[in-house]
This record gives structure tokens, sequence and C-alpha cells, in this order.
């Protein structure tokens, strides 16, 4: 048996270039522009497109994809790796072609889609020559699906779409919408959900305003569609077909919504880190006083516990090829993901006192996301019974009040597996 937790050399020199490309020259776009998703602002072009450029020589561009589609096909494991790098700057995932929603939104272009789809609407976002929308969540809905009250009606050869739609991300940058309405009238919940694509531009589609949290730039929309026509053909999928859709990409956006959290609390323990070397407070450093040893030592060893499950729920999707076989392991990074942020980045805040509440550090920032890590995708509630359920799939009751694991009953199995060494050795 062999167990290592060694990198190939040769993909550790990749994650090496990326590191140091991130830091040098990423990272600084962050304070340059203002959103990643606005790839048709030219400021974006002239920075943004040389740096895809380099990495598309690199051979590093959309690597979540196969190698039909222009990627590497990368493993979990390999993508886990390179995102917890890559989540270091805000522009990291457009400069290499990895971005959330567009990724997963290609997942399902990819597989469900048509010819005619895959190239006029999954070419471009695979070039990065546009973004996308998925328009799921409604106002009245929250996370629950089944509440879905937009529709889509057919109308001879078109579907008629009308609803409302809530934290629609990128909206206003995008070329087209994935659009879950209910088409299904009489079918049973889970199969009343259609997937659609709707075209930016088209009658009928409003964007009423952009939403943000914190001091992030507002990129998720508030989506109204009224009487919005698109031919029978901009479905994704089958009729009825949304909810096996929209699974397609929300296993995989999950964890890697994960993987690049472990950039920024790696950050958040970094700065601590610093800072509690840097001050001095009645009369010693930061780091000299025991609390701030501990909330140190704290941020550490839950920031490693992470990113160890993050890696191991890497490597049963590598092993498995089905998100369902690894839903509970995704439920629990989920789940844990927004408390480690809080947690890193509230301690990190707390030791830089008031210059870590200001707008002049990123933590109280990063505590807002951690709450948006914990909705996004779902409720960490929702997860956490999703663990729950697949922990006791299988446990049978046991038929007594004193089970096998009663001391006593123990006591008593034992006594008599060695009764007769026993009465041996008083003889």
């Amino acid at each position: 048996m062999t167990w290592s937790f060694e990198t190939d050399p040769a993909f550790q020199a990749e994650l090496d270039w990326i590191e140091q490309f991130i830091e040098e020259k990423v990272a600084p776009l962050d304070f340059l522009l203002v959103n990643p998703y606005d790839v048709k602002n030219p400021d974006n072009r002239r920075l943004v497109r040389p740096l895809q450029d380099e990495v598309r020589q690199r051979g590093l561009w959309a690597c979540h994809l196969g190698p039909e589609l222009g990627g590497l096909g990368y493993g979990q494991v390999k993508l886990a790796l390179m995102n917890e790098l890559i989540g270091a700057a805000k522009f990291g995932p457009i400069v290499f072609g990895n971005q959330a929603p567009d990724s997963g939104n290609a997942e399902i272009l990819a597989r469900f889609g048509t010819a005619e789809q895959k190239a006029r609407f999954l070419q471009p976002l695979l070039d990065g020559e546009i973004v996308s929308c998925f328009s799921m969540t409604e106002p009245q809905g929250g996370a629950d699906p089944l509440l879905i009250d937009t529709t889509a009606v057919r109308d001879g050869d078109e579907w008629v779409i009308n609803g409302e739609k809530w934290f629609s991300t990128n909206a206003s940058t995008a070329d087209f919408f994935i659009v879950m309405a209910k088409s299904e009238f009489d079918a049973k919940p889970h199969e009343s959900i259609s997937t659609l694509i709707i075209p930016a531009g088209t009658p009928g589609l409003e964007v009423v305003r952009d939403i943000g949290y914190g001091n992030a730039h507002p990129t998720h929309a508030y989506v109204r569609y009224t009487d919005v026509r698109v031919p029978l053909d901009h479905m994704l999928g089958s009729p009825g077909q949304g909810f096996v859709v929209a699974q397609t990409r929300l296993g995989g956006g999950r964890i890697h919504h994960a993987m690049r959290t472990i950039a920024k609390a790696r950050k958040a323990l970094d700065y601590m880190k610093r800072r509690a070397v840097s001050r001095t407070t009645k009369g010693s450093l930061l780091s000299q006083k025991q609390l701030v040893q501990e909330k140190i030592a704290q941020s550490w060893v839950q920031l490693e516990q992470f990113r160890l499950l993050v890696l191991q729920t890497a490597w049963k999707i590598d092993k498995f090829g089905d998100y369902h076989k690894v839903r509970k392991d995704i439920a629990a990074v989920k789940f844990t993901m927004p408390q480690v942020m809080h947690d890193i980045a509230s301690r990190a805040l707390h030791l830089h006192g008031s210059l870590g509440l200001s707008t002049e550090m990123p933590f109280a920032q990063w505590v807002i996301e951690s709450y948006y890590l914990a909705l996004a995708d779902g409720p960490t509630e929702v997860h956490e019974i999703t663990v729950a359920r697949e922990l006791l799939k299988g446990i049978e009751p046991d038929p007594t009040p004193f089970p096998d694991y009663h001391l006593p009953r123990r006591a008593e199995a034992a006594r008599q597996l060695y009764a007769a060494d026993l009465a041996e050795q008083g003889a």
C-alpha cells in the first residue's frame, strides 16, 4: 500500500508558475478594473486578454473542460490545487477561463446542447468572448426550486416565458441567459421544470436592477421576463428535465467555490500572522499574547482540515466520475466552507483593529462574503440535512433498549469469548 500527499513534480512546476503569475500580474487588476465579467469593456480587453493569452500558451486555459472542448480535462484534484491559487485574485478565474457561472453553463451546454446551440452559445463562451447568466432563483422561492413560478408556455413554434428572477448573476453583462421555468403543468414537481436559453436583448427581458453586497461591485440582478418569446429549439434537454440539467452544474460549482475560498482564507491567515509579528501593544508583540496565538493556531487547523476535506472530495469525484455518488461529501464541503471563511476572516479583522474593520482592508468584505457562501447554491442547513440523511441510510435500528455497544453486554461477550482461557487460568 502506498499513500502520498506529494504533487507530481511536473504539475508542481505549473502550480509554482500559477502562484507567481497570479501574484505579479493578475492580482493588480483587482485595483485597476471593476468587473471581471465585463468582457466587452475596452479596459478589460486591453489588460485581461494578454494575460488570457499567456494562460493559453502555457496550456492552462479552461482546464475543467475535456480536450474535445479545448481544455485539458483535468480531474478535480488538479483543479483544486489550481483553484486554491487562482482564487487569490478577483480576476483569477476569468484569466484562466474557469469562472462561475460560465464554467457550469458551459458544462450543461456541452452535455445537453444541440449542435446549433453549441456553435452559437458554447463556443464563444469557451473562447472568453462572452459571459452568461444562470437564472433560477426567484424572490418568493429563495433556495426552493419547487417554488419556481416563472412559466414557459408553448405557443406554436415558440416558448413564451413570464416571471421574475432574483440574484441572476452577470445578467447585465451576459450575452445569453439559461432560465429555469415551469413548462409541464400536469407533471410531478421534479418533472415540471425546463431549462431554456434566452439571448440577451430579446424583447420582454428586463434587468430591473443590479444588486451587490458589502463593497463588491453589484453583479447579481433582479430580472423580469414579460412575454419573452424564444424558438422551441432554445430548450436545453427535454421538457421537464430542468432539475437534471441544473444538477449537472451545481455539484461542480459548489466544490469549485470551495477550492477558491481556500485562497482567501489562506490570505487572511497570512495577513493575521504578519500583523501578529509587527504590532506591539502593552509592552509586547501581538504574537506573544496567548489569545492571539490561540486565534492563529485555530485558524491554521481549520484551514488545513477544510483543505483536506476539499481535496478528498475532489479525489472521490475523480474516482467515481459521478457527482451523485459524492453528494454527501460535496454537501459537507458546502456547509463547512462559509464557517471557515467567516472564522478566519473575523479573527484577521479583529487583530487589525479599526483598520481591519475599514474598507482599507479586505476582511470585512470577506466576512460578508462568508454569508454569501452560506446562501449561494443552497443554504447551509439544506446541505447539513443532506449529509445527515446520507449518513443515516442503511443504519438498522437496535431491537432492544440495550444495543450491542452497551458496556455490560460487551463485558459479558468478552467473558464468554475467553471463558475457557479464564477457566484454565483459574485451575
